[in-house]
């Protein structure tokens, strides 16, 4: 058995699988693209999940991928397993080869058997193959283990197992069908290897791969007309059996990471091996956290955002639990990005965006864990306080839910105190929280997709790259959500041809408006979307007459308005590549809505735009549209154009085939912006040459999230409305100062100065003002007992303000005790002051104010000099003042 490195692995499987006639297709993002079902990619066949039920169609058959993964949620979620596991991973990668009604089992078998043996030599007395024993639904599936004896194994090592090891389904429909397994025993005694060890919790015995074979569907159970493969390979699993360890993380996937984390953290091997989970756990989420956030992933509280936040948090605190007291995962996730990046540049691509994004989170959770052990130790007093010894569940619930606090932190800390913690009742808010969850979940088809997903309907001919206007006839109609063969005046429909001009809303631009015009009536078209896959559905209003099924109408796009959004698209993608030029590469488009009035591009950045940057990316972006380039597109091959350098969404679903929009330079200046055209997979409308747009206004800058900006922007005829409203605004404040527009800076710069002096004197006067007022209080000190003791009940506009008085009423007294109360915004204050020579004789401002707090139904506390409280009771303020001198008198008893 050879001992390859992972990388080398790699490389052999999805080149044997090229030689057998399969393509190579690269990993796609760990967000899945266009299927509400799913957070992320979780297998390696989900970007072909569309091929196997035959919505979609691809160029080849047969297919090979190395695929990123991750597993974190619903059914297939390791995370709590990843770190005690030697094999559990979040993210991990797939190895898979895929026949798309092409060969069957017979193949699957030989190239797997192939493989196995020949490439990788792996011990064939110590593989062991699985397949599906049958059962009253389906037969035993005798012709695969046929297929593995005629390859040469031992049938003694052919198991049969039922439906829960050795039957796959998609769904309640869909393509489904037996599986295959094999197995390895890498212990050290082949003596003691034996079939009771496969799909059992024995370390010694690894699945190191499962065919599928798709031959039935699900709902009825009968023979699929076209049969497939689909197969899974975990890279991690592979290479662990393939270097002779029996731990993932002692493969050479992990080892530098791991060891990183040690010199990080200045401890050594020793200290590793005694800590082996939470090491595990830091450089397995390294690897998460790296690849989500290189996909545009950013760490947030909702959906894949959330799951982010939680990976990097458990991480953070994991580093915690072994010494770490400073923020550390970047350098970690350094060298995550310098083992992967030559097989995902797309690590290094986003190194400094990666590291800054994992860095600002990390450093936010160390700040939020500070103010959560500061709450787990109210609630460890309460606990004790009243003579309960289990700290309860709902609390330590919202510890992790707020303060991202793992159920064993919170149990360490409380066994610290001599307390437990109630499981059930954690595990029982944890339950409702999950159902809260799921009740609002939103990852599921709509309405219209349900109307529209089974109709057979074939997919439209778009025409609108180079029409406006078309005649198609009507395939589909739809009225108040039942298929009807015609309607008439007034109805809502939604309408199906065969061919149009209407733009469908997709990767941010918004549908087309127009009309339909047809023999007997007239169709207000007000939006355009794309309810399934490959239809365009046409809404809007019959306005006149009657329209049926089977009728040819003309298609008229609003030609204005889609004048009015290609000038806003071909921008929005100018605008990333400026804004790339300027801030850096990582700037990548996040969300975009591309309008007839305006556009919004988000982009992943972790600071706000500086003024000078706003103001260059605008002049790049008027300096080209001045040069007036040329807006070209071509259909290719998807890695083609990547090859080519153009910029791919991330989460975006792409075919092979893709049309990749470029906008050139035109020869311009370098001085006035970069030499690059822009080049980006696109399936929207442009104009023909960038000086169409006319101008780019940029007329906002914002945060929407965590390490999210957007830009809003204006073009052709919006930016022309914008610049006379601005215009009128200047002349308007220009008539009212009374001087001309090139004077308006100047008039205001004058008054705003003016302004400013008179705020100063009149601050000054009241400041003259309130000591007068509060000088009289010096007549009032009651020098009856030991000290001279003030109180008063005064007005002030804030606790500075009060802290000022009693300031300037310590420095006139001399010796003695202060005490002011006020109301600030509904509710009771207390100050107390105790002079210096006072303080060393005893007298306590915070003990004597904690007191006075009591009585107004509040608490406080401070410093032996000065000590500030609040309350709820304003009524009770009076009674505590008039009980200062009396509990002054106490202090010294």
């Amino acid at each position: 058995m050879q001992k390859l490195r992972a990388a080398q692995i790699r490389e052999t499987y999805l080149k044997f699988f090229e030689r057998h006639g399969h393509t190579i297709v690269p990993s796609t993002s760990l967000v899945v693209a266009d299927d509400p079902t799913l957070l992320f990619v979780n297998s390696g066949m989900v970007p072909f999940k569309d091929v196997f039920l035959g919505l979609e169609q691809r160029p080849y058959s047969r297919a090979t991928t190395a695929q990123k993964c991750l597993r974190v949620s619903g059914k297939h979620n390791d995370l709590e397993e990843v770190g005690p596991s030697p094999r559990h991973q979040t993210f991990f990668e797939m190895l898979g080869n895929f026949s798309f009604g092409d060969y069957f089992k017979a193949d699957a078998i030989a190239m797997a058997w192939k493989l196995l043996t020949e490439e990788f030599k792996l011990p064939v007395e110590r593989l062991w193959f699985t397949v599906f024993a049958g059962d009253d639904e389906v037969p035993a599936d005798e012709e695969a283990a046929q297929l593995w004896i005629a390859q040469g194994a031992d049938p003694a090592r052919v198991l049969r197992f039922g439906r829960k090891d050795n039957f796959w389904v998609m769904g309640d429909t869909g393509p489904c069908g037996p599986c295959s397994e094999i197995t390895m025993y890498i212990g050290d005694d082949l003596a003691k290897m034996n079939a009771a060890g496969v799909n059992s919790d024995d370390p010694d015995y690894v699945e190191i791969w499962n065919n599928v074979f798709m031959q039935y569907e699900r709902s009825t159970m009968r023979p699929l007309p076209r049969q497939s493969v689909d197969t899974g390979m975990g890279l991690e699993r592979m290479t662990m059996v393939m270097q002779g360890v029996h731990s993932n993380y002692d493969t050479d996937l992990f080892v530098p990471i791991i060891n990183r984390i040690i010199s990080a953290l200045g401890s050594d091997e020793a200290h590793y091996r005694a800590h082996l989970a939470p090491y595990r756990a830091i450089a397995d989420h390294s690897r998460a956290i790296a690849f989500l956030i290189a996909d545009g992933v950013l760490p947030g509280n909702n959906g894949r955002s959330y799951v982010l936040r939680r990976i990097l948090r458990r991480a953070a605190y994991q580093g915690r639990s072994i010494g770490f007291t400073r923020p550390f995962l970047a350098e970690v996730i350094a060298t995550v990005i310098d083992e992967m990046a030559p097989a995902y540049p797309q690590l290094a691509e986003r190194r400094s965006f990666i590291l800054e994004s994992a860095d600002a989170e990390e450093q936010q959770f160390l700040r939020t864990l500070s103010g959560g052990i500061s709450r787990l130790s109210t609630i460890i007093e309460q606990v004790q306080a009243s003579g309960d010894d289990a700290v309860p569940g709902t609390d330590a619930f919202v510890l992790k839910d707020t303060y991202g606090f793992p159920l064993d932190l919170t149990q360490r800390i409380a066994g610290e105190a001599g307390l437990t913690v109630d499981e059930a009742g954690y595990t029982a808010a944890m339950n409702e929280q999950r159902e809260r969850s799921r009740a609002a979940a939103q990852f599921k088809r709509g309405t219209d997709a349900e109307i529209w997903a089974d109709k057979g309907l074939p997919a439209t001919e778009f025409l609108g790259y180079t029409q406006i206007a078309a005649s198609g006839q009507i395939l589909a109609l739809v009225a108040n959500g039942d298929d009807v063969s015609s309607a008439s005046t007034g109805s809502p429909v939604q309408i199906v041809l065969d061919r149009t001009p209407f733009y469908a809303e997709s990767g941010g631009q918004v549908g087309d408006s127009g009309r339909l015009v047809g023999p007997h009536g007239t169709v207000r078209v007000d939006d355009t979307l794309r309810p399934a896959p490959g239809l365009i559905v046409h809404y809007g209003v019959i306005e006149a007459g009657q329209i049926a099924v089977g009728e040819a109408v003309q298609s008229e796009v609003a030609v204005t308005r889609r004048a009015d959004i290609e000038r806003n698209h071909t921008a929005t993608h100018m605008l990333q590549r400026a804004l790339r030029d300027v801030v850096g590469e990582h700037a990548a488009q996040a969300g975009s809505l591309v309008a007839p009035d305006r556009l919004r591009f988000d982009f992943t950045h972790n600071r706000a735009l500086e003024p000078a940057q706003v103001r260059e990316i605008e002049s790049r972006l008027n300096a080209w549209v001045r040069a007036d380039g040329a807006v070209a597109w071509q259909v290719m091959d998807y890695q083609a154009a990547l090859d080519a350098g153009a910029i791919a969404l991330f989460g975006e679903k792409y075919g092979d085939r893709v049309r990749l929009v470029t906008i050139e330079r035109n020869g311009a200046t370098s001085m006035e912006f970069a030499s690059r055209d822009s080049q980006e997979l696109c399936g929207g409308t442009h104009v023909k040459r960038t000086g169409e747009i006319g101008y780019v206004r940029l007329v906002g800058e914002s945060s929407i999230g965590s390490g999210i900006r957007r830009i809003e922007a204006l073009t052709g005829r919006g930016a022309e409305v914008w610049a006379e409203q601005q215009a009128e605004v200047l002349r308007d404040l220009a008539g009212r100062l009374g001087v001309s527009v090139a004077q308006v800076s100047e008039r205001v710069e004058q008054l705003v100065a003016e302004n400013r002096q008179r705020q100063q004197e009149l601050d000054a006067l009241r400041g003259k003002m309130a000591r007068a007022s509060i000088e009289s209080l010096l007549d009032t000190v009651n020098r009856d007992g030991a000290v001279a003791v003030l109180t008063a009940q005064v007005e002030a506009e804030d606790t500075n303000r009060l802290r000022e008085m009693g300031d300037w009423l310590r420095d006139k007294l001399g010796s003695g005790v202060i005490v002011l109360g006020c109301v600030i915004g509904e509710k009771p204050q207390i100050l107390t002051m105790v002079t210096p020579d006072l303080v060393k004789a005893g007298y306590h401002a915070g003990n004597l104010v904690k007191a006075l707090a009591q009585i107004v139904g509040g608490g406080g506390g401070g410093r032996p000099e000065m000590a500030q409280a609040g309350g709820r009771d304003v009524q009770k303020l009076a009674d505590a003042i008039a009980r200062a001198p009396e509990l002054v008198a106490e202090q010294k008893k």
